[in-house]
């Protein structure tokens, strides 16, 4: 029973929470688009993708483990890794069953509604599972990759492959919804690589903090933080999202703070800690807000 309540941390459980609400990001344009929810079917998206969300951690544990990267790394309450298998070596081999385990449950779901609603979802489907064991595996190694991954994992794939589900088919709207949790989240793993850089560096990563330096890099994490907010704006002008999805810019009184304090202390690690928590809470509440904007439009 102890090892079992040991081998929750690496499926860092606190931080699941954000596949839920980007689940409902889909969730919320397949009602705009439909005026329905088919309930057994969210649930079975919601169940994926929290599933899916819990395989890629467990795979990150054990890689980062088995490679030493963990052993090097300073924690914080946002990076670093749980800590569990560096206290509990012995827990390796079970993280790593958890992290296979969660991608076949994610799989046999999406298999489910791919017979549902046909072939269509097929490359959508593939893609994640892809993403989800590549990403420490391989994808950590190239910067472009190692930016972007995230957030079309919880972006696109997930917003996408959760409006499918819905309702048998693919929508612009669906895709510009997608769009913010795609820059947040990737904002998120970019800001959340800052205290590492020098133990990812002795692993062998290649990150743009790695290559360009905090300070560069904090320029691109203000950059995809200000394509997030005009996602919503600009999906409103056009049509592609309710006018309630501006509650959406409700989150911009933290990505002013955030963005000053980057801009202030990039090589301060202890100073950005407070912006990392305040990072977190944009990419929880702007999904959200955009979801509520979808039922009350």
């Amino acid at each position: 029973m102890k090892d079992w309540k040991a081998l929750l941390g690496p499926m860092r459980l606190p931080f699941v929470i954000l596949a839920p609400v980007c689940v409902l990001v889909g969730m919320g344009a397949a009602y705009w688009s439909t005026g329905k929810v088919n309930w057994l079917y969210f649930i079975m998206t919601l169940v994926a993708g929290t599933a899916a969300h819990i395989s890629v951690n467990s795979f990150n544990e054990y890689f980062d483990f088995k490679n030493g990267l963990d052993a090097r790394t300073q924690r914080t309450p946002f990076s670093g890794g749980s800590g569990t298998l560096q206290a509990r070596p012995d827990l390796a081999r079970g993280a790593l069953t958890i992290a296979w385990t969660a991608l076949g449950i994610t799989a046999l779901i999406g298999a489910y509604f791919t017979y549902l609603w046909g072939w269509i979802a097929l490359p959508l489907g593939v893609l994640g599972l892809v993403l989800l064991y590549g990403y420490t595996a391989w994808m950590v190694y190239n910067p472009i990759l190692c930016l972007l991954a995230p957030g079309l994992g919880f972006g696109p794939l997930m917003v996408l492959s959760t409006y499918f589900a819905l309702t048998g088919t693919y929508s612009w709207q669906a895709f510009v919804a997608s769009l913010v949790p795609f820059f947040l989240v990737s904002d998120l793993l970019l800001l959340n690589q800052f205290p590492d850089l020098e133990a990812d560096r002795s692993s062998g990563r290649r990150h743009y903090p790695i290559l360009l330096g905090r300070t560069v890099s904090g320029y691109i994490y203000i950059a995809f933080l200000i394509a997030s907010y005009l996602v919503i704006g600009i999906g409103v002008v056009f049509g592609f999202l309710p006018r309630f999805s501006l509650l959406g810019l409700l989150t911009l009184v933290f990505a002013v703070q955030v963005i000053r304090n980057l801009l202030a202390n990039p090589d301060n690690v202890p100073a950005l800690i407070p912006s990392m928590g305040q990072n977190v809470l944009i990419n929880l509440l702007t999904p959200a807000l955009l979801t509520v904007g979808f039922f009350i439009h």
